[in-house]
């Protein structure tokens, strides 16, 4: 359902933890790229964007939802940006 297609992570005692994700989305046109930021490394906040070039606002929309309300897919995204740091 999702396909990452680059992930990174940084680490400072100031910023805490900043992270991105690029990924596509099954049966979606254009790829999307979420920012992931922590303090402490646990509770993650997070904005949602196209990755290259807008798009579809229902599509972004269903997206947020879906990260929303599936933990599982959230942490996936946030283990891939973790995995690079």
């Amino acid at each position: 359902m999702i396909q990452v297609l680059e992930a990174g992570m940084e680490h400072n005692k100031e910023e805490g933890y900043v992270g991105r994700v690029a990924f596509q989305v099954e049966n979606h046109k254009l790829p999307y790229e979420i920012t992931l930021f922590s303090k402490s490394g646990r509770d993650w906040g997070y904005g949602l964007f196209f990755w290259k070039e807008s798009g579809s606002e229902e599509q972004i929309e269903e997206v947020e939802e879906l990260l929303e309300d599936n933990d599982e897919l959230f942490e996936l995204l946030v283990n891939a940006a973790k995995a690079k740091l």
